[in-house]
């Protein structure tokens, strides 16, 4: 159980404490699914993080609007494919890697700063008279497509030999007083997805690739109240991890090539 308010806040306008209470968070103890059924690409699908929780919202005193829900950050990623001998291609997020910032949002790009719209947040508008009581989840995996061949061209040759990805996230559970801006964090998480394929390009479609250790990931870390993070700005706003990667091509001759831009608004 946490509880954002140590006491009675009037001056927020609220009758009493935010609860939170049935938190769990964990990732499907199962492997990553390998998919080898085209000429032109690996596709991958990773086990699902997945969060819930339950909170109790106190009266609401005055006409003020708020809301409570999951905001996800991404800390860290590091996302290497590798064409043997031909060179590197690389996701990256230039803001993480040259250290300007600490987070990125891993927002859906449409509701800053909640990562979803349906489960993952609620909105209690004042005045209200009993307690509200709402349940909010979310789930997160990784489903990419990386070609068999490098990425400047289009062809059906198999030159992957081996991909690794390390990303880390924080997740806040948070209340916002959509009326005044006021943010409060209510819990937070942490996880971490670990992918490790390397690729036998000899064998027949269907027997290429390999998943090495991790096989089964490492479950989320559950933070205590008095453990809590702030959520930084960068984690609340524009551009989400989506929109702020990069691919880039590093052949072992030649300059590099940015295949995939970040997405500019």
């Amino acid at each position: 159980m946490g509880c954002i308010l140590p006491k009675r806040q009037k001056n927020l306008g609220l009758e009493g404490d935010i609860k939170v209470y049935d938190l769990h968070a964990r990732i499907d103890p199962q492997p990553t699914t390998l998919i080898e059924n085209s000429p032109t690409v690996l596709k991958y699908q990773t086990p699902h993080f997945r969060a819930s929780a339950k909170i109790r919202f106190p009266p609401i005193s005055g006409s003020d609007t708020w809301q409570v829900g999951w905001v996800q950050g991404c800390s860290n990623m590091d996302f290497t494919i590798n064409y043997g001998s031909l060179g590197i291609s690389s996701w990256e997020i230039p803001a993480l890697k040259n250290g300007q910032q600490r987070f990125v949002s891993d927002s859906d790009g449409k509701h800053y700063p909640w990562y979803g719209c349906t489960t993952e947040v609620a909105t209690i508008s004042g005045p209200t008279s009993c307690y509200s009581t709402f349940h909010l989840r979310m789930n997160d995996n990784f489903h990419p497509s990386i070609t068999w061949d490098i990425p400047v061209r289009n062809s059906h040759q198999v030159r992957l030999t081996h991909l690794e990805r390390d990303q880390s996230f924080t997740v806040w559970l948070i209340a916002i007083n959509k009326t005044t801006g006021q943010k409060f964090v209510l819990r937070t998480i942490k996880w971490r997805m670990q992918i490790n394929i390397v690729v036998d390009g000899s064998q027949p479609l269907g027997r290429r690739a390999r998943l090495m250790e991790p096989v089964i990931q490492d479950q989320p870390q559950i933070l205590e109240p008095w453990q809590n993070e702030v959520a930084p700005p960068e984690a609340l706003r524009a551009p989400n991890a989506n929109n702020a990667q990069t691919l880039i091509w590093r052949p072992a001759t030649g300059g590099e090539v940015v295949i995939v831009p970040p997405v500019t608004h």
